[in-house]
């Protein structure tokens, strides 16, 4: 599908699908796609490895390296998807991991951190023609976004995606294992000083409770061929 190269700003809840909404819309209309999600994740990861992080806790040590993480996309032949690099090396499946899951909003929320990823996030999407989803997306990297969206869904819903996705990986928390996680994580994803979660005046709201991953791409794809039509190109 032939688009005007518009920007494109997926924000929202854990579990709503952001990353699956953005991939698609990236194949369907031509742009590029880039994952901040996975970035913070990382830069988890990272801190993980490293002896970081421990008990949900975040060391004060990781702000000072964080020069040292240096974090790529590299698209997959045989997937037809982008891996991420973490300094070099492709940790697309480790990022995925409980343990990264269970840490990376503490990591998210760390100032030096955000302010270190956005900057590469603002770089990364000069130029425009690209998707990315995040937390905040539409109201930190890319406030000038042709397009922005919202995502949201009942906390059920959310709860039994996230936990269906744990089960298939092979991990076996309780539901409400699962709840209290996703609660912990969206509270601190919403209250953390430095760019919260929050839905921009100007980004749709999409609900997708009871919509599967094929009508919520049609309403997106309606909604960016209606920005590229009205809107002029924004130069990042």
């Amino acid at each position: 599908m032939n688009l005007k190269p518009i920007t494109i700003a997926i924000d929202g809840y854990s579990s709503t699908g952001k990353s699956t909404l953005a991939k698609d819309l990236a194949v369907a209309l031509g742009l590029n796609y880039i994952d901040s999600g996975a970035m913070y994740r990382a830069v988890a990861l990272f801190a993980l490895e490293n002896g970081l992080a421990r008990n949900g806790k975040v060391s004060s040590e990781l702000i000072k390296i964080l020069d040292s993480i240096d974090i790529s996309f590299h698209f997959n032949p045989l997937t037809k998807k982008s891996d991420t690099l973490l300094n070099g090396v492709n940790v697309e499946e480790k990022i995925r991991e409980k343990a990264v899951s269970d840490i990376v909003s503490e990591v998210a929320a760390i100032p030096e951190v955000r302010r270190h990823l956005v900057k590469l996030q603002k770089n990364l999407g000069k130029g425009g023609g690209v998707v990315m989803d995040g937390r905040d997306i539409g109201s930190v990297v890319f406030p000038n976004a042709e397009l922005k969206i919202f995502m949201t869904a009942d906390e059920d819903v959310r709860v039994n995606r996230r936990w269906a996705e744990l089960k298939s990986k092979g991990y076996s928390p309780s539901f409400d294992e699962v709840r209290e996680n996703l609660r912990h994580r969206d509270h601190l994803d919403s209250t953390r000083e430095d760019s919260p979660l929050t839905r921009t005046n100007d980004a749709i709201l999409l609900d997708n409770t009871n919509l599967n991953q094929e009508e919520q791409l049609q309403l997106a794809i309606n909604w960016a061929k209606k920005a590229a039509e009205d809107l002029p190109c924004v130069k990042y």
